[in-house]
């Protein structure tokens, strides 16, 4: 199967054939899969070498002229590193565009801790009006890719990763999806998690929800899965554990309930490993999370240890 970013260039190469009014930008990082169509449009394939701010800086000018500036780097050098550009190029100013990351949380593990951003959502939860996409295939890649570079003038941020479930699913960019339904809780699964998190509570009582969208935060969607009576909410999301607590928090704040977070842990793993090996480290492999959502939800399966 190919990855989110194999899909990445090919679908916005398209894009770019059919929407005059959409601009690349890019920094290095990402430009041989777009040389064809640079040779097609110059003036709307970019690069602006190695120079993350400038990239930001350069596709909020292209937003200011009317344009729909797609910005593609690793997620460490697109959403921490010019997090200033950001913040005041985009969002102070009221542009939209549409930040496309790689790399994910440490899909380029071997690059060290420079090339990890597992706190890259958290940190645009600080910003206001944004968009956040986490596809979990290739497949919904492509989905959610088009529909943020044609949501008028929206910012949106689409985080791409190598890490990727087994089939897509139908997703709207909008809503939760319920994938299995039951009693005694609700595990929200976000993107390429999902696999993980459908083998964990296999024969469990429990609702698994899918994510892909998650700001904003399908909170109606989540009140639903719960109902009226008191709640046990579960999220695992492919970043920073956590993340997506507050939002969960806010969606059943007149419902009693408990929230536990799973995802990416804070201490820096030194040990650069595999992608295989930094999801069994943060606990996020299908034995792991098994053991930690049946203990907070104390469910099991008869006979079966949790």
């Amino acid at each position: 199967m190919d990855t989110m970013r194999d899909r990445f260039a090919p679908v916005v190469s398209r894009i770019l054939d059919e929407d005059p009014r959409v601009a690349v930008v890019l920094a290095e990082i990402g430009l041989v899969p777009f040389l064809e169509a640079q040779r097609r449009h110059p003036d709307r394939v970019i690069n602006v070498g190695i120079r993350e701010q400038l990239l930001v800086g350069a596709g909020a000018g292209l937003a200011l002229a009317g344009m729909r500036p797609v910005l593609h780097t690793f997620a460490s050098f697109l959403v921490e590193r010019p997090f200033e550009q950001v913040k005041l190029d985009f969002g102070h100013q009221g542009l939209g565009g549409v930040l496309v990351s790689a790399g994910a949380s440490y899909d380029v593990s071997g690059g060290g801790f420079t090339h990890m951003a597992p706190g890259d959502v958290a940190l645009l939860d600080t910003l206001d009006g944004w968009s956040v996409q986490v596809p979990g295939h290739p497949d919904e890649a492509e989905v959610l890719l088009r529909q943020a570079i044609g949501a008028g003038d929206e910012r949106v941020y689409v985080r791409l990763s190598v890490q990727a479930n087994r089939e897509a699913l139908p997703v709207d960019g909008q809503h939760l999806l319920t994938v299995r339904e039951g009693r005694r809780g609700v595990v929200v699964a976000v993107g390429p998690l999902l696999d993980q998190v459908l083998a964990a509570t296999e024969g469990l009582d429990v609702s698994v929800l899918y994510a892909t969208t998650v700001r904003p935060f399908d909170a109606a969607g989540l009140r639903r899965a719960v109902g009226a009576s008191a709640a046990d909410v579960v999220l695992v999301e492919p970043y920073l554990a956590g993340t997506s607590t507050g939002a969960a928090n806010d969606a059943l704040a007149d419902v009693p309930h408990r929230v536990l977070g799973l995802g990416v842990g804070r201490r820096e793993l030194r040990r650069y490993g595999s992608v295989d090996e930094h999801v069994a480290a943060h606990g996020l492999d299908a034995a792991s999370l098994r053991e930690r959502i049946s203990g907070f939800l104390d469910v099991g399966v008869p006979g079966v240890p949790a």
